[in-house]
Protein backbone atom coordinates (compact mmCIF):
# COMPACT_ATOMS: atom_id res chain seq x y z
CA UNK A 1 0.00 0.00 0.00
CA UNK A 2 1.11 3.30 -0.77
CA UNK A 3 0.37 6.78 1.86
CA UNK A 4 0.61 10.15 0.38
CA UNK A 5 0.37 12.89 2.95
CA UNK A 6 -0.40 16.06 0.56
CA UNK A 7 0.06 19.01 3.09
CA UNK A 8 -0.01 22.94 2.78
CA UNK A 9 3.34 24.36 3.97
CA UNK A 10 6.46 23.14 5.49
CA UNK A 11 7.33 22.35 8.88
CA UNK A 12 9.34 24.56 10.31
CA UNK A 13 9.69 23.39 14.01
CA UNK A 14 12.50 20.87 14.46
CA UNK A 15 10.47 18.76 17.33
CA UNK A 16 7.54 18.23 14.49
CA UNK A 17 10.27 17.44 11.60
CA UNK A 18 11.70 14.75 14.51
CA UNK A 19 8.23 13.14 15.68
CA UNK A 20 7.46 13.33 11.56
CA UNK A 21 10.82 11.62 10.62
CA UNK A 22 9.94 8.91 13.26
CA UNK A 23 6.31 7.86 12.33
CA UNK A 24 7.74 7.90 8.50
CA UNK A 25 10.50 5.12 9.85
CA UNK A 26 8.45 2.83 11.50
CA UNK A 27 5.63 2.90 8.82
CA UNK A 28 8.48 1.64 6.20
CA UNK A 29 7.80 -1.99 7.44
CA UNK A 30 3.79 -1.50 6.32
CA UNK A 31 3.59 0.82 3.23
CA UNK A 32 5.66 3.32 0.75
CA UNK A 33 5.05 6.57 2.74
CA UNK A 34 5.68 10.05 0.54
CA UNK A 35 4.88 13.39 2.08
CA UNK A 36 4.30 16.04 -0.74
CA UNK A 37 3.96 19.77 0.41
CA UNK A 38 2.83 22.13 -1.25
CA UNK A 39 3.50 26.01 -0.89
CA UNK A 40 1.52 27.91 1.51
CA UNK A 41 -0.03 31.69 0.85
CA UNK A 42 1.27 34.31 3.54
CA UNK A 43 -2.54 35.37 4.93
CA UNK A 44 -1.97 39.34 6.60
CA UNK A 45 -3.47 39.98 9.46
CA UNK A 46 -7.09 40.91 9.43
CA UNK A 47 -7.75 39.01 6.18
CA UNK A 48 -11.10 39.68 5.17
CA UNK A 49 -13.36 36.60 3.98
CA UNK A 50 -12.56 37.42 0.12
CA UNK A 51 -8.98 37.07 0.58
CA UNK A 52 -8.99 34.20 2.87
CA UNK A 53 -11.00 32.21 0.06
CA UNK A 54 -8.47 33.18 -2.42
CA UNK A 55 -5.69 31.89 -0.66
CA UNK A 56 -7.79 28.64 0.08
CA UNK A 57 -8.61 28.44 -3.43
CA UNK A 58 -4.82 29.04 -4.74
CA UNK A 59 -3.69 26.75 -2.47
CA UNK A 60 -5.93 24.32 -3.12
CA UNK A 61 -4.98 24.43 -7.11
CA UNK A 62 -1.67 23.09 -5.91
CA UNK A 63 -3.01 20.51 -4.28
CA UNK A 64 -5.98 19.32 -6.72
CA UNK A 65 -2.43 19.46 -9.53
CA UNK A 66 -1.35 16.51 -7.25
CA UNK A 67 -4.61 14.78 -6.42
CA UNK A 68 -5.21 14.23 -9.46
CA UNK A 69 -1.59 12.97 -10.71
CA UNK A 70 -2.18 10.53 -7.59
CA UNK A 71 -5.59 8.39 -8.64
CA UNK A 72 -5.42 7.16 -4.70
CA UNK A 73 -8.36 7.28 -2.69
CA UNK A 74 -8.68 10.83 -1.39
CA UNK A 75 -9.28 11.26 2.76
CA UNK A 76 -9.37 15.36 3.24
CA UNK A 77 -8.99 16.08 6.99
CA UNK A 78 -12.10 18.58 7.46
CA UNK A 79 -13.86 19.51 10.88
CA UNK A 80 -16.88 18.65 9.81
CA UNK A 81 -15.61 14.86 8.27
CA UNK A 82 -15.91 11.78 10.05
CA UNK A 83 -14.66 11.30 13.29
CA UNK A 84 -14.04 6.99 13.24
CA UNK A 85 -11.48 5.67 16.40
CA UNK A 86 -8.62 4.03 15.98
CA UNK A 87 -9.95 0.54 14.91
CA UNK A 88 -12.55 1.74 12.42
CA UNK A 89 -9.84 3.93 10.66
CA UNK A 90 -7.62 0.86 10.62
CA UNK A 91 -10.66 -1.60 9.13
CA UNK A 92 -10.87 1.65 6.26
CA UNK A 93 -7.03 1.41 5.32
CA UNK A 94 -7.79 -2.39 5.59
CA UNK A 95 -11.48 -2.56 3.24
CA UNK A 96 -9.70 -0.25 0.80
CA UNK A 97 -6.66 -2.38 0.16
CA UNK A 98 -8.80 -5.21 -0.03
CA UNK A 99 -11.35 -3.14 -2.58
CA UNK A 100 -8.22 -2.84 -5.07
CA UNK A 101 -7.23 0.41 -3.56
CA UNK A 102 -3.53 0.44 -3.21
CA UNK A 103 -2.80 4.07 -2.78
CA UNK A 104 -4.50 5.87 0.02
CA UNK A 105 -3.42 10.09 0.07
CA UNK A 106 -4.49 12.26 2.78
CA UNK A 107 -4.79 15.78 2.14
CA UNK A 108 -4.03 18.29 4.86
CA UNK A 109 -4.84 21.91 4.27
CA UNK A 110 -2.55 25.34 5.44
CA UNK A 111 -3.71 27.58 8.44
CA UNK A 112 -7.26 28.46 6.61
CA UNK A 113 -7.88 24.76 5.98
CA UNK A 114 -8.78 23.44 2.45
CA UNK A 115 -10.83 25.02 -0.23
CA UNK A 116 -13.92 23.56 -1.17
CA UNK A 117 -12.48 22.41 -4.43
CA UNK A 118 -10.55 20.04 -2.72
CA UNK A 119 -13.00 18.99 0.03
CA UNK A 120 -15.52 18.16 -3.28
CA UNK A 121 -12.68 16.14 -5.09
CA UNK A 122 -12.28 13.90 -1.86
CA UNK A 123 -13.63 10.63 -1.45
CA UNK A 124 -14.27 11.18 2.02
CA UNK A 125 -13.50 13.47 5.08
CA UNK A 126 -12.15 12.25 8.02
CA UNK A 127 -11.81 14.83 11.61
CA UNK A 128 -9.89 14.36 14.17
CA UNK A 129 -12.13 16.43 16.74
CA UNK A 130 -14.08 19.52 16.78
CA UNK A 131 -11.40 21.29 17.94
CA UNK A 132 -8.93 23.19 15.78
CA UNK A 133 -5.20 21.71 15.89
CA UNK A 134 -2.18 23.75 14.14
CA UNK A 135 -2.01 21.88 10.62
CA UNK A 136 1.80 21.10 11.32
CA UNK A 137 0.80 19.23 15.11
CA UNK A 138 -2.04 17.32 12.65
CA UNK A 139 0.80 15.70 10.75
CA UNK A 140 2.04 13.95 13.35
CA UNK A 141 -1.07 12.91 14.66
CA UNK A 142 -2.48 11.49 11.25
CA UNK A 143 0.96 9.27 11.05
CA UNK A 144 0.73 8.53 14.27
CA UNK A 145 -2.79 7.02 13.44
CA UNK A 146 -1.85 5.28 10.34
CA UNK A 147 0.95 3.81 12.03
CA UNK A 148 -1.62 2.72 15.21
CA UNK A 149 -3.86 1.24 12.18
CA UNK A 150 -1.50 -0.36 10.59
CA UNK A 151 -0.47 -1.99 14.48
CA UNK A 152 -4.28 -3.01 14.59
CA UNK A 153 -4.46 -5.16 11.01
CA UNK A 154 -1.71 -6.57 11.81
CA UNK A 155 -2.90 -7.54 15.40
CA UNK A 156 0.53 -6.09 16.96
CA UNK A 157 0.53 -4.86 20.24
CA UNK A 158 0.28 -0.80 20.77
CA UNK A 159 -0.15 1.46 23.69
CA UNK A 160 -3.47 2.87 24.58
Amino acid sequence: MKITLLTVGKIKEKFYRDAITEYAKRLSRYCKLQIIEVADEKTPDHASETVERQIKEKEGGRLLKYIEESQGYVIALAIDGKMPDSVELSEKMASLGLRGQSHIVFVIGGSLGLADAVLKRADEKLSFSKMTFPHQLMRVILLEQIYRGYRIMNHEPYHK
